[in-house]
């Protein structure tokens, strides 16, 4: 069973103006299957083959007459070298759009090599696990609760396959990943204290990061921990929120907060599931992880123009999320609550009215606060509460 993604419409739209198109993202977050359900007319070859990328890598001519396009190249970080040859095939024929689609598990060293080899010719992507709205369409006329898409995590296979554990399946990812990525992005010397490492960091999702603190929990260098952090980002497993960067009025925080990309994998991490959510004292940071993957992955959020960050200062008065449009800030506070008040969005409300009466250019949009109620309404202070299926068309709010 396929499921349908919400990226289709921008992967065909790039692929009418692009000669390269480049889609990035976590193993297992359904790039492959996607582009083959919608592309069926593109040849289609994995460098996951040894032989295949060794040959992609010293011998791209034969490689690429072997492999005529429009093709979709799987894995392409396992053959830097040919980035560099697609680049003299594409400027034959600059005007031809739609002739490659490259598929990357490592976001940072892919991108590198594109920049480097194919700047002014491609088109960027980047597809995460499913959101709120697929995962509902998905599972059609099954009930389906909150928790569960939580707990089990947005990995489309867990959604094509209801049946399959989701213990037994982040066991094998986790391993899996380990093996691979880790291995090819950064020599790490113990597995396991990278293991360890994973773990400690899942207590801290949503939490700003403090690399000092995760060294003398794992037992090895914050050197060590800043780049093992960095080879999470680049295989789509953990995101880093930089805070707001102008002053309100008083001091604000410099750190970035951490967020793990799939909530279910977190909760695997904490030893966690949909039964044992509700009583888990990490309950508030898992909502508010959730949270932030919905807000990225849905597709109003996907406009260049928007930009999301979180607000700190030096009295911890914090507000979840920023969202930046235009010269205009709106704000975002996560509760796990089913009737929020007023009281709520107070440090929300607070941090609004200093940034309304501050000398800086932006102006003051919308609040939210993101919780479960059964249907959006508004607060007294002039907040709204709204729940994570209005995501979706908060930029229509925005507008209107």
């Amino acid at each position: 069973m396929y499921i349908p993604r919400d990226i289709q419409t921008q992967i065909f739209q790039a692929l009418q103006f692009f000669p390269v198109l480049v889609i990035s993202g976590a193993r297992q977050a359904g790039k492959t299957t996607a582009l083959r359900e919608i592309l069926p007319d593109y040849h289609y070859v994995s460098l996951d083959l040894p032989s295949l990328a060794e040959q992609a890598e010293r011998d791209p001519i034969s490689f690429l007459s072997t492999h005529p396009s429009p093709l979709i190249i799987d894995e392409i970080q396992y053959a830097p070298g040919l980035l560099r040859h697609l680049k003299r095939v594409v400027d034959s024929n600059r005007h031809e759009a739609g002739q490659y689609v490259l598929i990357g598990s490592q976001h940072f060293p892919l991108m590198q090599g594109v920049s480097e080899s194919l700047a002014g010719r491609i088109a960027l992507l980047e597809l995460e696990n499913l959101n709120f709205s697929e995962i509902s369409h998905a599972t059609g006329d099954e009930p389906v609760v909150l928790e569960e898409i939580i707990a089990r995590g947005q990995f489309p296979e867990l959604w094509r396959n209801r049946s399959l554990p989701p213990s037994l399946f982040y066991s094998s990812y986790l391993s899996t990943y380990l093996e691979r990525d880790v291995r090819q992005i950064l020599n790490v010397t113990s597995l396991r204290d990278f293991e360890r490492f994973i773990r400690v960091l899942a207590t801290r999702s949503g939490s700003m990061l403090n690399k000092s603190d995760v060294a003398k929990d794992v037992g090895v260098s914050p050197k060590a921990i800043g780049d093992w952090i960095s080879v999470l980002q680049a295989s789509g497993q953990i995101v880093l929120l930089e805070p707001w960067y102008v002053n309100f009025g008083k001091r604000i925080a410099k750190s970035p907060k951490l967020y793990f990309c799939d909530s279910g994998l977190l909760c695997y991490l904490l030893g966690i599931d949909a039964h044992t959510l509700h009583g888990s004292p990490f309950l508030g940071m898992i909502w508010e992880t959730f949270l932030f993957a919905e807000l990225r992955k849905t597709h109003a959020y996907r406009n260049a123009t928007i930009k999301l960050w979180y607000y700190r200062d030096q009295y911890a008065n914090e507000v979840d999320f920023i969202i930046e449009h235009k010269g205009t800030l709106s704000f975002v506070e996560a509760k796990w609550s089913e009737m929020p008040e007023a009281k709520h969005a107070k440090t929300m409300d607070m941090v609004f009215e200093q940034l309304r009466r501050s000398n800086t250019p932006w102006q003051g949009g919308n609040r939210y606060v993101l919780a479960r109620p059964q249907n959006p309404y508004p607060l007294s202070g002039g907040s709204l509460v709204i729940r994570v299926e209005d995501i979706p068309s908060l930029k229509e709010m925005e507008q209107g």
